[in-house]
């Protein structure tokens, strides 16, 4: 049983799979301030490789006056639960993994009270509006705001005494409640063709993890062209052409205020671009959360056979030969060189050993030897990372214990054999099988059906916990295998000590090998006679093919996705000197990102992702229990006490080299962009008190 040519991915609609990639199917996006989240049954085991920060901790928070403490929590202030801007910050904000409220102007008053605490602790570290006058549409066809004068001034007035920055999206050129500096100069509905927008000098400071000269696309949108007014303390800090869109404004009595000028909907580019900085200023860079940037690529079943089919529509068997895994390091090492943002790339090879000729020389010289992919593979092991993908590649759906205890132990003592270096604690079923997604009537024709988590080979995951498997593969195509929060995993409900953290499939079909037999295979299931109506009007070139998949994939990358891609070892043929459809794949998907971003692509070895992720999941179970960190901004320190074991994300914490005494310690952290990102390890009760180095 194939569960679909494509890894699963035709199973799922393309605008869903754009939806997933940026969070905002609501599965995927849990409400802080609704106290969504799951608790975790025990400590996180923080997976460490390679550590050499961790964040300063100290003993005391330090004396504050009314107005220096702030909790590290944001308030998104909207005109109710169909307001357009709420969707954005909420993704915004998710992505992040910071916790925020909702204030619906209108059904809540904006007063003192709800805006400090009782011990005057500050609520709110940023304040989100999702357009500066907050107008609502009325019956007879008019807008008002239901925000009046005494609620603005309670508001601002909080801002000054707390320090604490404004956002607003959407803005309009008005001057009232309050002036931006901006005088209109037009408007316009954005519609498919873009409208370029670029980062000014001003506006580097705040957009730092992006290129200097990037090309903000906007389309879809509505834009309000605006000059500044002469003499008026703003900057601009993006610009279409010779109108300021974004600005950014201090004011005498020392509030700070950011605008744009137009809509952001969710998962559009300028979203996804703009999101860290607009946040990063808003917070001053000190935030309960962090945002990097990931690219992993899982290749599947190396060592094995795969079914190929010929454009003639005749059928054969493909394994990979010595020259096309040097061809795959060479093209590692290239992709770094063109683009620095993927340096020390590395592909992930789950792997089946029983095709592997273990006492194979080391060489990637094909001649005299017994098998050149099992030499050249032990020649060139470090150049690749390697997982257990079992023996012989079975469906473990129905498997006894036995048989699954057998296939990914013997697969362990193959690679042990040859000398390949995989974690045993990490498992990929063939195909994901054994988890819950199978065919009902057991032909492995037409789609499978998702019977959820608790449908999964019960044997299977007991075998795997007594071999000593701790996290197993899932795929985002099936509902199930779709965490509650962003880049978090499961624990899975029929044996907890088993985590799944999910994939992301790709439209690269396994049966293919050259550009002629992915164009086929795609089209047949896309194109005119296909069943995607997306493109049902015509069928696709191979290099709008790669375009269209490597723009799915740049839409994960842009947004922060820390899950691995998966595509199969046929796909790796070197079909003509230096290029395979991996790797057309991975460069026009990096040459996306890299057009934008400054920042590099995290890719670390499966191991250390699948700890991020863990510690991911117990940061988002931790702020669902609503206690809040409180931020002594005259100390410069950040306080927290934790309701359970587990880690909690700081970024703009205080860092230092690790010493032999932290050794043993949870905490890590390190220096992405302008961005220090701390993962601290918490024991439940136990008070943390960590240094911060705010941003300006």
């Amino acid at each position: 049983m194939r569960l679909s040519r494509f890894g699963s991915r035709a199973r799922v609609p393309l605008l869903v799979v754009l939806a997933l990639a940026i969070g905002v199917i609501t599965a995927t996006s849990p409400s802080i301030e609704d106290g969504a989240g799951g608790g975790r049954p025990a400590a996180v085991p923080l997976v460490v490789a390679a550590k050499r920060l961790v964040p300063v901790r100290v003993a005391d928070q330090g004396p504050a006056r009314r107005g220096d403490l702030v909790a590290l929590r944001q308030l998104v202030i909207a005109t109710g639960p169909d307001d357009f801007g709420l969707e954005t910050w909420r993704s915004v904000l998710d992505r992040a993994g910071t916790p925020y409220d909702v204030l619906f102007a209108g059904a809540e008053q904006i007063t003192a009270d709800r805006l400090v605490r009782p011990d005057g602790v500050g609520r709110y570290n940023a304040i989100l509006l999702t357009s500066n006058t907050l107008l609502r549409a009325r019956p007879d066809g008019t807008y008002s705001s239901d925000v009046d004068t005494a609620q603005w001034n309670a508001l601002w007035a909080y801002e000054r005494e707390y320090g604490v920055r404004q956002v607003a999206l959407n803005a309009s050129p008005a001057t009232e409640p309050e002036d931006y500096c901006l005088r209109p100069r037009g408007e316009v509905s954005v519609g498919d063709t873009p409208v370029p927008l670029a980062v000014t000098p001003a506006g580097r400071a705040v957009f730092d993890d992006l290129k200097p000269d990037a090309s903000i696309p906007l389309t879809g949108s509505y834009l309000y062209r605006a000059g500044v007014a002469p003499g008026c303390a703003a900057e601009t800090l993006l610009a279409a052409g010779d109108d300021a869109v974004a600005v950014a404004v201090r004011d005498p009595d020392g509030r700070e205020r950011l605008a744009l000028t137009f809509s952001t909907g969710v998962g559009s580019i300028p979203e996804l671009l703009l999101s860290r900085g607009l946040l990063h200023w808003a917070t001053r860079g000190v935030v309960l959360g962090e945002q990097r940037h990931w690219f992993s690529v899982d290749i599947d079943d190396w060592f094995n056979v795969t079914m190929r089919k010929y454009p003639d529509g005749g059928t054969g068997l493909y394994r990979l030969e010595a020259r096309d895994a040097v061809a795959a390091a060479e093209a590692q090492d290239r992709l770094g060189e063109r683009h620095p943002q993927a340096a020390g790339f590395k592909l992930n090879l789950p792997f089946n050993g029983s095709r592997l000729t273990a006492d194979a020389p080391a060489t990637c010289d094909d001649t005299g030897t017994p098998d050149s992919l099992s030499g050249c593979s032990k020649f060139l092991v470090d150049e690749f990372r390697w997982i257990n993908h079992t023996a012989t590649h079975p469906q473990m759906n129905n498997t006894p214990y036995q048989v699954n205890r057998e296939e990914i132990q013997r697969n362990l003592e193959f690679a042990a054999d040859a000398g390949l270096p995989v974690p045993p604690t990490v498992l990929k079923t063939p195909e994901y099988s054994g988890l819950g997604v199978y065919h009902r009537d057991g032909d492995g024709t037409g789609p499978p059906t998702d019977f959820g988590l608790t449908g999964s080979n019960q044997a299977l995951l007991d075998a795997a916990r007594d071999v000593g498997v701790r996290y197993v593969q899932g795929n985002m195509s099936f509902a199930a295998h779709r965490p509650p929060c962003v880049n978090c995993g499961i624990d899975h409900p029929l044996r907890r000590e088993v985590f799944v953290v999910p994939d992301w499939p790709t439209s690269i079909a396994f049966e293919a090998t050259d550009p002629e037999e992915q164009a086929i295979l795609f089209n047949a299931e896309y194109g005119r006679s296909g069943s995607d109506p997306e493109h049902g009007d015509r069928d696709l070139t191979y290099d709008e093919i790669i375009d269209t998949e490597a723009e799915i994939a740049a839409l994960h990358l842009m947004s922060g996705s820390a899950y691995a891609h998966t595509l199969h070892q046929g796909n790796v043929r070197e079909y003509a000197p230096g290029r395979s459809l991996t790797f057309d794949w991975i460069e026009a998907t990096v040459a996306k990102y890299a057009a934008y971003f400054a920042v590099p692509l995290k890719n670390p070895d499966w191991l250390t992702l699948a700890g991020y992720v863990e510690a991911r999941t117990a940061h988002f179970a931790e702020l669902a229990a609503r206690q809040d960190a409180v931020w002594n901004r005259a100390a410069g320190t950040v306080a927290y006490t934790p309701t359970k074991n587990g880690a909690l994300f700081l970024t703009g914490a205080a860092t230092r080299p690790v010493t032999e005494a932290d050794r043993k310690s949870a905490d890590e952290a390190e220096t992405y962009g302008s961005d220090a990102v701390a993962r601290i390890g918490l024991t439940a009760g136990q008070r943390v008190v960590v240094q911060t180095e705010p941003a300006r």
